[in-house]
C-alpha cells in the first residue's frame, strides 16, 4: 500500500477537518464541532484515490450519518482501512483548552482492529519500556518496571490519567507507588504520543478510555516503536451483546500493539486544532490559515511535521513566517 502521495493525501484530510473544527473553538458547543470536523473530512476524504472502508469511525450507521464502520469512502484505487477521529477533544475545543487534534489511520485491508466501541483499559510507554511492562501487573510493578528502563526513580515519572471518578483507585495507587501524575480532561490518544516521544516529560499513560482510541494510539505506536497493551471492560449490559455479535467472547484477552494495528504499511496523520504539547492549533491571519501536522508512517519509517500555510488566492497575498 506505501504510497508516498497517500500519506500526503491524508494530511489534507486531517487538515481540513482541523480547520472546520478550530472555527468553532470556545463557542461551547462539543456536538457542533465535533459534527463540522465530521462533514470536512467526509467530503475532504471523497477526493483521495482511494477505496477505503472505514473500521473505526463514529459509530454504527444507525447512529452516525457519516464516517460510520464500515462506509465506504474515496473515489477509487487503492483498497485501504481506514480508523479516524475528526476531533479527539470535544470537549477541548469547544472550551478553546489545549490537545485537541484531528487524526486519521490507514493500513492495507485488515491492518487495523474493527474494536467495538465500548471501554478498554489502556497501559501505553515509551520504546524504552516496551516489552518490559505488563498490563496485568500491579501499577507499583508497572511503575518500578518503567522507571527501570529509564534509569531512574519512580517519583521522577509522570503518567497521564483521564480525570474521571472511575480512575479513583488507579490515583490513589500511583501517589501511593510514588509516581506523578497529571490527569487530563480529554484526549487519551495525544497523552499516547506525547509517552511515546523522548523528552515530552511524559512516561505513561494508564486507565480506562475508548477501544476506538486504542487503535488510533496502536497505530501511532507503530510508527514511534511504543507500546499500548489494552483489555476490553464492559461497562453496560449492551456491551456484552456488541462482544458476541462480533465473536469476541473473553475479556481476559490482552491486545498488543500489532493486535490492535497488525498492518504492514500503517500511515497515521494528527493536525492541531488548538495548541498542544506536540501540535499547534490552527491559526487564522488576514491572508490564509496555518496547520501543523504530524504525519508518521511505518514504512518507510519516517516521522514528518508538517507546518502549512493556506493561502488566499489573491495576487496582493502576503506570506507570514
Amino acid at each position: 500500500m506505501h504510497r508516498d502521495d497517500l500519506s500526503l493525501e491524508f494530511v489534507r484530510v486531517v487538515e481540513r477537518a482541523a480547520i472546520a473544527a478550530a472555527r468553532t473553538m470556545g463557542q461551547g458547543d462539543r456536538k457542533y464541532s465535533d459534527q463540522v470536523a465530521v462533514e470536512a473530512m467526509r467530503k475532504e476524504m471523497e477526493t483521495v484515490d482511494i477505496d477505503g472502508t472505514i473500521v473505526i469511525g463514529e459509530g454504527e450507521r444507525d447512529a452516525a450519518p457519516m464516517l460510520f464502520i464500515g462506509e465506504k469512502v474515496g473515489r477509487s484505487g487503492t483498497a485501504v482501512d481506514i480508523a479516524v477521529d475528526p476531533l479527539e477533544g470535544t470537549n477541548l475545543c469547544a472550551t478553546g483548552a489545549p490537545n485537541a487534534i484531528a487524526v486519521l489511520a490507514a493500513s492495507e485491508k485488515g491492518g487495523l482492529l474493527n474494536a467495538p466501541d465500548i471501554y478498554m483499559e489502556k497501559l501505553v510507554v515509551g520504546p524504552s519500556s516496551k516489552g518490559k511492562v505488563d498490563i496485568d501487573a500491579s501499577v507499583d510493578e508497572n511503575l518500578k518496571t518503567i522507571a527501570r528502563c529509564l534509569e531512574r526513580e519512580v517519583h521522577d515519572l509522570v503518567v497521564v490519567v483521564l480525570d474521571r471518578p472511575r480512575h479513583e483507585k488507579l490515583i490513589a495507587d500511583i501517589r501511593k507507588a510514588g509516581a506523578r501524575i497529571k490527569l487530563i480532561g480529554d484526549g487519551d490518544l495525544s497523552a499516547g504520543i506525547t509517552a511515546a516521544v523522548v523528552g515530552t516529560g511524559i512516561h505513561a499513560v494508564m486507565g480506562i478510555g475508548g477501544a476506538p482510541e486504542g487503535v488510533l494510539t496502536a497505530a501511532a505506536m507503530r510508527c514511534l516503536n511504543g507500546e499500548i497493551q489494552a483489555k476490553l471492560v464492559l461497562t453496560k449490559p449492551a456491551d456484552r451483546e456488541r462482544l458476541d455479535r462480533m465473536g469476541i467472547g473473553s475479556l481476559d484477552k490482552v491486545y498488543k500493539t500489532e493486535d490492535l494495528a497488525p498492518g504492514k504499511n500503517v500511515i497515521f496523520a494528527a493536525c492541531g486544532v488548538t495548541d498542544g504539547s506536540l501540535l499547534r492549533g490552527v491559526r487564522f491571519f488576514g491572508d490564509g490559515i496555518r496547520t501543523q501536522t504530524l504525519l508518521m508512517t511505518a514504512v518507510p519509517h519516517q516521522v514528518r511535521f508538517i507546518d502549512t500555510i493556506h493561502a488566499k488566492d489573491d495576487p496582493n497575498v502576503k506570506i507570514r513566517f
